[in-house]
């Protein structure tokens, strides 16, 4: 009786702790509801389109490559700035001469440092084993790794502003976020594989116009500029936003004394 006792206490803390963190029930629901979304939409592409991804050699893979870009600039941001809130380092951090933008330029060095770390070494590993380079593609890879990163970045600075003003508890937006963009960005299949209504919210994100044109120079298209300078203007839009949401609940965290006192 005694352990049954012991184990329900153990249990119902738990409940108690998702219940009073929204992001921790919205994680439960979240990852099913994504995947399930986002093998939908291949599946149904891949139904009526076999034989395009059949003339696409190395297709799936640029776009794997490419996608964990996007993924690792967004936790390039997002990881570094959660290890200062675990340590409660950020308000010793902001005793010395460190100013806000400087932790901003510097979360986005170390975040391209952490995705040229991660993704290299996998686009190298691919050659031998599947032979395919995604260095084939040229000067446009340039153009697709950099707004790929610009995107990370732009959601990374978003999540940690978010972090800081709700505490750890929202920490899972850094997942929730990214993966979120993954049925809308088009990543293994084209825009007009959405749903009418959903194209246009698609067509508001950068990455979906990074993914139409890697598929555009893949198939021998050439490269997309109007793709290219539509995902830089969104791009300019979206940093912009990021890094004013992070300056403005910064400057209310250091108001009200959250900088020392960040956690759950």
């Amino acid at each position: 009786m005694a352990s049954l006792i012991r184990i329900y206490a153990m249990v119902l803390r738990h409940i108690y702790l998702l219940r009073g963190s929204w992001p921790r029930v919205l994680e439960l629901a979240y990852w099913p509801v994504m995947q399930m979304i986002l093998w939908g939409f291949i599946t149904q592409f891949f139904m009526g389109h076999s034989e395009w991804v059949a003339q696409a050699a190395g297709l799936l893979l640029a776009a794997v490559l490419l996608w964990d870009v996007l993924f690792r600039a967004q936790l390039g941001v997002t990881l570094p700035f959660f290890e200062e809130l675990y340590s409660r380092n950020l308000g010793h951090l902001f005793v010395s001469p460190l100013r806000p933008w400087e932790l901003i330029v510097s979360l986005l060095g170390i975040s391209t440092v952490r995705t040229l770390i991660g993704v290299v070494p996998a686009a190298l590993l691919a050659i031998p084993l599947y032979h395919y380079s995604i260095f084939t593609l040229g000067l446009p890879l340039i153009a697709f790794f950099t707004q790929l990163l610009v995107t990370g970045w732009a959601l990374g600075l978003m999540v940690s502003g978010l972090v800081l003003r709700f505490g750890l508890g929202a920490q899972s937006l850094a997942w929730v976020a990214i993966f979120a963009l993954a049925p809308v960005s088009g990543i293994y299949y084209p825009i007009d594989t959405l749903p009418n209504w959903l194209q246009p919210v698609a067509l508001a994100l950068p990455s979906a116009h990074v993914f139409e044109g890697m598929r555009a120079v893949v198939l021998d298209e050439g490269f997309h500029a109007g793709h290219f300078f539509a995902a830089l203007a969104l791009n300019l839009v979206y940093m912009v936003l990021g890094a004013a949401l992070f300056m403005s609940v910064f400057g209310i965290a250091r108001r009200r004394g959250l900088l020392l006192h960040s956690g759950e």
